[in-house]
C-alpha cells in the first residue's frame, strides 16, 4: 500500500472539514495578512515566510491539472474533483483576505484606487459565498482564470517587495507581466472563432491588457507603502526634524513670506529603497515635481520633506501635494487652500490628508534633509 494511498483518508477528512467550516480559511487568510502587515516592520523574516507560503500555494493552483495527472500516473490515485474545487476556493480565500489589510490601509479612497480595492473586496466576498463562487465563477473557465489572474496580481504586488526587496515599479511590472500571461487562457476561452488570425488576436488582446494595466497603475494602491505622519506647515524644526503646526488654510502673504513645507513620514518594508515624489498641484495642474529617496524598515516611517518657495503669480485656490511612487502610484494626498485675503489661518489642525494612517504622538525616527534652490524648488536630499 503506497504512502499516498494511506493519506487518502486524510484528504477525505480535510474535504469534510472545509465543507463544515467554509469560513475558517477566509478568517485564517485575513489574520495571516494582518500578521504579515504588522510583522513587515518588526519581524520581516516571518512576514517573508508567510508571503512565500502563499506564493507556493499559488504554484499548485496554476499547475493543478499537470500535478493531478502526475499523481494519478505515479500513485494510481485521482484526486476527487470536489477536493480540487475546494482547494482552489481555499487558495482564493486565503490570498484575497491576506492582501486586503495591505490594500485597505494604503488606498486613497476618494480616488480611482477605490475601484481596485473595492474589486478586491468584492472578489473576497465571492470566494466565501458558495452559491456565487460555484454557480457563477467556477463553471466558467475564462472567468475563473480571470479571477486567478486578479488575485495573483494582488498577491504579487504585496509579496514581491517583502520577499525580493523589489521596488514598487519593479514589483508592479513583474506582477502585471505575470497577470497578463495568465490571462491568455481566459481569452482563449472567450475567443472561440477558428480563423487563421485567432492567434494574432489573442496575442494582441493580451498585450492590450498589459498596456491597459500599466496605464491604470495610478488606480492601484502601492500595497507596501503608506503614510504614517503628514503635515503642511510654514514652520519646520530642522534640528529635531519635526514639522510645525499643520495648516488647512493660509493667506497669500504667509505663502510669499515663509514658503511652505510638505512633510511626510513614509513606512515601507525593511531593506526597501524607494524613490518617491512630492507633486505640487494647483487647480488640477502640476506645478512642481520633487524627487525624494526613502529607506524602509522603520515603524514610524522615513521622514522626508520639501520646502517650496518659488510659487507662480496666481496662487489663490485649492492646492494638493500628491505623494507618488516612481511608477505613478499614489501613496497619499495633502490638501490645503490659499486665501486671497489675510484671513487667519487654522493652526493646530492637521493637513487635509486623504486616507493615511496618522501617528501624531510619536515622532518618526528616520530623517532626510531637503534643501531648496529658490529658483527651481528642487530638493537635494542628504542621507544621514
Amino acid at each position: 500500500m503506497s504512502a499516498f494511498s494511506r493519506c487518502k483518508p486524510a484528504f477525505v477528512q480535510l474535504l469534510a472539514l472545509i465543507q463544515r467550516h467554509p469560513g475558517v480559511v477566509a478568517v485564517f487568510g485575513f489574520l495571516s495578512g494582518v500578521a504579515s502587515f504588522l510583522l513587515v516592520e518588526r519581524q520581516a523574516e516571518l512576514a517573508r515566510v508567510l508571503a512565500l507560503v502563499l506564493l507556493v500555494s499559488w504554484l499548485w493552483l496554476i499547475l493543478e491539472n499537470i500535478l493531478s495527472e502526475h499523481i494519478a500516473r505515479r500513485f494510481g490515485f485521482e484526486l476527487p474533483p470536489p477536493l480540487l474545487r475546494y482547494a482552489a476556493q481555499m487558495i482564493h480565500q486565503e490570498s484575497l483576505f491576506f492582501v486586503l489589510p495591505f490594500f485597505f490601509i494604503t488606498t486613497t479612497w476618494n480616488s480611482g484606487q477605490a475601484l481596485f480595492s473595492g474589486l478586491l473586496g468584492a472578489a473576497a466576498l465571492v470566494s466565501i459565498i458558495d452559491p456565487l463562487y460555484y454557480k457563477w465563477v467556477a463553471p466558467r473557465r475564462w472567468l475563473l482564470l480571470a479571477y486567478h489572474s486578479l488575485t495573483l496580481f494582488a498577491v504579487l504586488l504585496t509579496a514581491l517587495p517583502i520577499i525580493l526587496k523589489l521596488t514598487t515599479p519593479q514589483s508592479y511590472k513583474l506582477a502585471l507581466a505575470v497577470a497578463a500571461v495568465l490571462s491568455f487562457p481566459s481569452l482563449l476561452g472567450i475567443i472561440t472563432v477558428q480563423r487563421w488570425w485567432r492567434g494574432l488576436l489573442l496575442l494582441g488582446l493580451t498585450l492590450a491588457l498589459g498596456a491597459g494595466g500599466w496605464l491604470a497603475r495610478v488606480w492601484v494602491p502601492p500595497a507596501t507603502l503608506w503614510l504614517s505622519e503628514v503635515a503642511v506647515t510654514t514652520e519646520f524644526d530642522g534640528q529635531n526634524r519635526a514639522p510645525g503646526k499643520g495648516l488647512k488654510q493660509l493667506s497669500v502673504a504667509q505663502l510669499r513670506n515663509q514658503g511652505l513645507y510638505a512633510y511626510t513620514a513614509i513606512s515601507a518594508p525593511r531593506g526597501l529603497d524607494e524613490r518617491i515624489y512630492h507633486v505640487w498641484r494647483h487647480a488640477g495642474k502640476e506645478v512642481e515635481r520633487i524627487a525624494l529617496d526613502i529607506h524602509g524598515g522603520r515603524k514610524k516611517g522615513y521622514r522626508a520633506w520639501t520646502h517650496k518657495q518659488n510659487f507662480p503669480e496666481d496662487v489663490v485656490g485649492r492646492w494638493q501635494v500628491q505623494v507618488l511612487t516612481e511608477a505613478g502610484q499614489m501613496i497619499g494626498v495633502l490638501r490645503f487652500e490659499v486665501l486671497a485675503s489675510d484671513a487667519p489661518s487654522t493652526p493646530n489642525a492637521p493637513a487635509a490628508v486623504e486616507d493615511v494612517v496618522e501617528d501624531p504622538v510619536a515622532a518618526p525616527v528616520a530623517a532626510q534633509d531637503s534643501t531648496t534652490e529658490p529658483a527651481a524648488d528642487i530638493a537635494q536630499p542628504k542621507n544621514q
